[in-house]
């Protein structure tokens, strides 16, 4: 038989399992094994660089489009151990003695290059740089959680704002991903053109308009829909949004309009084979109704590729969930590594670097400290993505080009701070200056699509 725990025994499990760890504990346990060994052979405070970049971009896209760094940065600021994590780490097995000594005092202090949060960024472009010392690989596993995700976010995002030709999208995501995932996934889906999400706590926590209609449910829990339709206009007014497709969407739309009157908001349809088909039939009944200003939002399973074939549909909105935050193709993932580019050997800070990279077939890396730049045409268009290795930033240096590495951590403080409303505003600057044919929809990158290059 086994013993029953006690009270106190079962708060204190409790306890330890909704403790949140810190910035550091985010990382994979062979980061630790490099940085005994390194420890172990003196070697960890020689400067290094690494760099975050795609070797390509995901099946079926022409560009990319870089998100997480406002979430990065001050994560990588506060990038320390405490004395209970390290603990942890000691009795785990994890580090070393000498490691454990090292790191009682030690947090991130790197210097961090980035690419712009809402900028494009194409196959091999360098999106993010750590100058510091070969200890910082400890970052890694945070940088990447968190480009990769954002980013993938933003991209499919972005090719979703373009195939609505300017009608507004909902990121309707929470429920198909992990909690705090879906408050980031709102997150890089408003910054690259999204107008709102129906996660409240993403509204709270980075201002983002919030919004949204109610659920199957709520209807099916009346004796009809007409019961349903009233409760939800007495506490919302006309102007709220009816789901009309519980039972039968035409007769839906004929007691919303009903029980509203013709100011009713919007109708929202989430079912049929054909949604182009479901709203051109709703517009005609709505009109001939006399809504003729309901608005006709539609949602279910909807991707770049559906909203695109609905682009002479008259609906005026659409919601967005599964396929934003788990991937129209294969998930939400972009790809992006971190490898080291230059070492130092020897421990003088005046050591120079030097240049290392990866021979793997199909994994090869580019050795090298790197600055990109974009080179755009007289129209404003991109017309190439060039990168320059050099040992050091100079900000004076001319370049053919729009800059597109910039500073955005010194010596662990944080110097690149917009808001999210200024991150959106850029991203929409960056997208008008992909020519034409990078931002068609077609699942194809046939000579489409810009290239980094040396």
């Amino acid at each position: 038989m086994y013993p029953i725990p006690t009270q106190a025994a079962l708060s204190e499990s409790l306890t330890a399992q909704t403790t949140m760890p810190g910035p550091a504990m985010l990382t994979d346990r062979y980061e630790l094994t490099m940085l005994s060994s390194w420890i172990a052979d003196g070697v960890q405070d020689r400067k290094a660089v690494f760099e975050a970049f795609g070797r390509r971009l995901p099946h079926g896209r022409r560009y990319g489009v870089v998100a997480g760094l406002g979430r990065l940065l001050p994560l990588l600021r506060d990038f320390r151990f405490a004395p209970a994590e390290l603990a942890y780490l000691r009795d785990a097995g994890a580090i070393t003695r000498a490691c454990a000594d090292y790191l009682e005092s030690w947090s991130f202090r790197g210097d961090v290059d980035a690419y712009r949060e809402g900028d494009c960024y194409f196959a091999g472009s360098p999106i993010l740089t750590v100058s510091g010392t070969l200890g910082d690989v400890l970052v890694e596993t945070l940088v990447l959680s968190v480009l990769n995700f954002d980013s993938a976010i933003a991209s499919a995002a972005a090719r979703m704002v373009v195939a609505a030709e300017g009608r507004p999208i909902i990121d309707m995501g929470s429920r198909r991903t992990h909690e705090q995932s879906a408050v980031a996934a709102a997150r890089a889906a408003y910054l690259a053109g999204f107008s709102a999400t129906s996660n409240v706590a993403a509204g709270y926590r980075y201002g983002i308009p919030t919004t949204g209609t109610a659920a199957h449910a709520f209807t099916m829990s009346f004796q009809d829909e007409r019961e349903a339709f009233a409760s939800q206009v007495r506490a919302l007014g006309s102007g709220t949004s009816l789901l009309v497709d519980t039972y039968d969407t035409e007769q839906g739309i004929r007691t919303a309009v009903e029980v509203a009157g013709p100011g009713l908001g919007a109708i929202r349809i989430d079912s049929g084979d054909d949604l182009g088909e479901e709203a051109k039939k709703a517009r005609l009944l709505l009109d001939g109704l006399g809504a003729t200003s309901t608005r006709i939002l539609v949602t279910s399973d909807l991707d770049e590729y559906n909203i695109a074939a609905m682009a002479d549909a008259p609906v005026d909105g659409f919601g967005v969930g599964t396929r934003l935050v788990t991937g129209s193709r294969g998930g939400p993932n972009c790809g992006l590594v971190f490898k080291l580019v230059a070492v130092a050997d020897s421990d003088s800070p005046d050591a120079p670097l030097r240049s290392v990279e990866k021979r793997s077939r199909s994994k090869a890396s580019t050795g090298g400290r790197k600055v990109a730049y974009r080179v755009l045409d007289d129209d404003g268009h991109a017309t190439q993505e060039r990168i320059v290795l050099r040992s050091s930033p100079d900000p004076d240096e001319p370049f053919p080009g729009r800059v597109l590495t910039i500073p955005v951590m010194r010596g662990g403080v944080v110097v690149h701070d917009p808001t999210l409303e200024q991150v959106r505003a850029f991203h929409e600057q960056a997208m008008s200056e992909l020519p034409p044919t990078a931002l068609e929809v077609a699942d194809s990158t046939s000579g489409a699509h810009l290239t980094a290059a040396l």
